[in-house]
């Protein structure tokens, strides 16, 4: 009997992808209904929904649901869940259409077919409600608030069968794992207690020393990459995948740490993010979500531990997933290694403070990069990356927030 955490739900995963002659007959009756194309985030949610990523959901959330994550973090039939999960279309699609029917929810950038629906319920929401439940304002300078309110302005419930796994697969080979998969491979590697680490960044050394607190004192580290759409200037998939791959190589020991990824857009939704991606990780089998400085944040709109204080707030007994909070960490001079704000005594000014952002910035500025902030290793595959970047293809990244510290 499995020794991991059970899946969100407290059950079985429940994937909703569709397999052989099963699939081979739904995609034909697919192309004979109504089509309603979705935004890249909504293609995200779908493939989670297919691989089981979103175990128990069965679909798309109705407007009770949505009323209850957005005010008090739980679904309709009592669910916790932090993030609402929601398909929306624009109003003359949302006239043509009617509960009851069945129709074919297609990527609106390829035109593939991805999943077939029933209509349960259509609904409007108040968009900005929604931006000040979720991401604490309103302010369209906020990548996930506009997401929000650039979407339709009819939402669509009901339960999916999904056909696709959009192209994940293929693009990232082993790396794309479903929660079967890397609930099979850390059984398989005897491991009970797992951390995850969440990154849409390359790893500089405060993340890898994030990852080796974990490893010290559990089995193991899903080091889980976002390999859906980022905002300009942040670093794609597959340089992340390369870089922190060969981190891995050359500074962690054997059967401490697995490298996969998950298909979802990133939200920028800070402490609620943060919540979303232990849920999640609950149903991928990691007993712990490694929280640092601000988690899944954008810019300023989140205290630098707001993501650590939220899982204090939310009912007892919401997720078997639990916070591995870590406070600020860095590059000492003094301590000559890294530290965090427990374990240094010294001087802000012995300080070297790493982030994500700070990185990109100094490399998309052809600066030097010291060897204290980042392996010299993972520095050559990311010097190599934004060399190769074309006039066209270069964002300017500033330094706003906490990054900015």
């Amino acid at each position: 009997m499995s020794k991991l955490v059970k899946p969100h739900g407290g059950g079985e995963l429940k994937p909703l992808l569709l397999e052989g002659s099963a699939l081979k007959t739904e995609l034909e009756r697919a192309k004979g209904l109504k089509q309603v194309k979705m935004s890249s985030r909504e293609v995200g949610d779908v493939i989670m929904l297919g691989i089981g990523g979103f175990t128990p959901l069965t679909g798309f959330m109705t407007h009770a649901d949505w009323q209850g994550v957005c005010d008090g973090y739980k679904m309709a039939n009592g669910l916790f869940w932090p993030i609402p999960i929601t398909l929306s279309t624009d109003s003359a699609t949302a006239d043509g259409l009617k509960d009851g029917d069945d129709i074919a929810l297609v990527n609106g950038e390829s035109g593939e077919i991805m999943a077939t629906m029933t209509i349960t319920e259509k609904y409007t929401i108040d968009k900005a409600h929604e931006c000040m439940q979720v991401y604490k304002t309103t302010d369209m300078e906020h990548p996930g608030v506009k997401m929000v309110m650039d979407q339709g302005d009819v939402n669509l419930a009901g339960p999916i069968k999904v056909l696709s796994q959009g192209g994940f697969p293929e693009a990232y080979g082993d790396q794309f794992m479903t929660p079967a998969q890397t609930r099979a491979e850390f059984e398989k590697r005897g491991w009970n207690t797992v951390a995850a680490f969440q990154t849409r960044n390359p790893m500089h050394r405060s993340h890898e020393y994030l990852a080796k607190i974990a490893i010290e004192t559990l089995d193991g580290v899903l080091i889980h990459s976002l390999l859906g759409k980022l905002k300009p200037g942040d670093i794609p998939a597959d340089v992340r995948s390369k870089a922190i791959g060969t981190l891995i190589k050359n500074y962690f020991s054997d059967n401490t740490v697995i490298q996969a990824g998950y298909p979802l857009d990133m939200r920028y939704a800070g402490p609620r993010e943060a919540l979303l991606h232990a849920l999640f990780r609950q149903n991928y089998g990691c007993s712990h979500q490694i929280v640092g400085r601000d988690h899944a944040g954008v810019g300023d709109y989140y205290g630098p531990f707001d993501a650590h204080h939220i899982f204090d707030e939310i009912p007892s007994g919401s997720l078997e997933t639990a916070p591995l909070k870590i406070d600020w960490t860095f590059w000492c001079n003094k301590c000559d290694g890294m530290a965090s704000m427990k374990t240094c005594p010294h001087e802000g000014s012995d300080r070297i403070l790493l982030s994500g952002t700070k990185l990109r910035k100094a490399l998309s500025e052809g600066e030097d990069v010291s060897e204290k902030f980042s392996r010299p290793e993972v520095l050559e595959i990311l010097r190599e990356y934004y060399g190769n970047l074309k006039d066209d293809e270069k964002v300017e990244v500033k330094l706003s927030g906490h990054s900015a510290k």
